[in-house]
């Protein structure tokens, strides 16, 4: 008996069409562990999808109570004072497509489509986002948890050997002052209302106290000593979180490694996502060309607070 494929583009479509129903949810659940930004930052997906700008407010308090008169018509009063804040959105693209030949092919075999390029385009897509939430993007007016011009940037302590600030020529206890000084400096700069609970360091400064013993013969090493002994903790009783992450070691001034130092919360700093990537219905774009295309819509990052986040530079 033998078989006969038609290979006709509206067949070819709906065999696209029918197998994109299979491709796409499996694609949703893929993981991609070298994405960062979920992690690092809140995302807020709440704002509607097509929205040209997301609109915030932000309020503060002033006023102080003080000592009155039984009889006083003067009694202090508490004012609020409120901000608006407006993050522009806007949308960003990627997509897989076939050729009639690879269609056809896969229709004559009855096999599946696989689903390794509608995977690329969602890894591509979580790329971009993952680029603008870290260094933001200057063409859209984006900046990003790394180099927000709002966020205040102090340089380390030339206390290593030879008036050095790199930490490879400091010691334990120097690099703990300089941790340490960023923590206390967000916590006493703010009035003692801010408190950083999130570290990032470059690899390999990171690395470098990962495998660092204290004393050289405790298998306690400085990165454990920085997480659980800290002026965070010390307040909280909760363990500072410190990540590592590529683009720091040369994000600081004149390409110097970087620390970054910020209170994790959603009051503080968030990623507007109105739209999460998705992929759109599959269209003929040629005579033998079909494309599914996939789209997402980007706020960038908002940092709401800047006295809750710190760099320290040339560690």
């Amino acid at each position: 008996m033998t078989r006969t494929l038609v290979t006709d583009a509206p067949r070819a479509l709906a065999f696209l069409v029918s197998q994109q129903a299979f491709i796409e949810p499996t694609v949703y659940r893929a993981q991609y562990p070298a994405i960062r930004y979920p992690r690092l930052v809140p995302v807020d997906t709440a704002a509607p999808e097509w929205v040209p700008t997301v609109t915030y407010f932000s309020v503060d308090r002033v006023g102080q109570a003080t000592w009155v008169h039984g009889a006083a018509a003067d009694v202090p009063k508490v004012e609020l004072t409120r901000r608006q804040h407006e993050t522009t959105v806007a949308m960003a693209g990627i997509g897989y497509g076939y050729d009639l030949e690879e269609l056809g092919k896969a229709q004559l075999l009855g096999m599946n489509l696989d689903a390794d390029k509608a995977d690329a385009a969602r890894l591509a897509s979580e790329e971009f986002i993952d680029q603008v939430a870290l260094m933001g993007d200057p063409a859209k007016g984006f900046s990003g948890l790394l180099n927000h011009p709002g966020v205040t940037v102090g340089s380390a302590a030339a206390t290593g050997a030879d008036g050095s600030t790199a930490w490879a020529r400091k010691t334990p206890e120097q690099i703990l002052a300089d941790v340490n000084g960023q923590l206390i400096g967000i916590f006493t700069g703010s009035n003692t209302v801010e408190m950083a609970d999130t570290l990032l360091l470059p690899y390999e400064q990171m690395l470098g106290i990962g495998l660092r013993r204290l004393d050289g013969i405790s298998p306690l090493t400085l990165l454990d000593w920085i997480r659980r002994h800290n002026v965070y903790t010390l307040e909280t009783g909760q363990e500072l979180t410190v990540y590592g992450v590529r683009a720091l070691e040369t994000a600081g001034t004149g390409s110097s490694a970087r620390l970054v130092a910020y209170r994790r919360d959603p009051s503080v700093l968030k990623l507007w996502l109105p739209m999460p990537f998705r992929f759109f219905p599959a269209w003929q774009t040629g005579p033998w060309r079909f494309e599914v295309p996939g789209a997402f819509r980007l706020g960038g990052l908002d940092i709401r607070r800047p006295a809750a986040c710190r760099y320290l530079d040339g560690i």
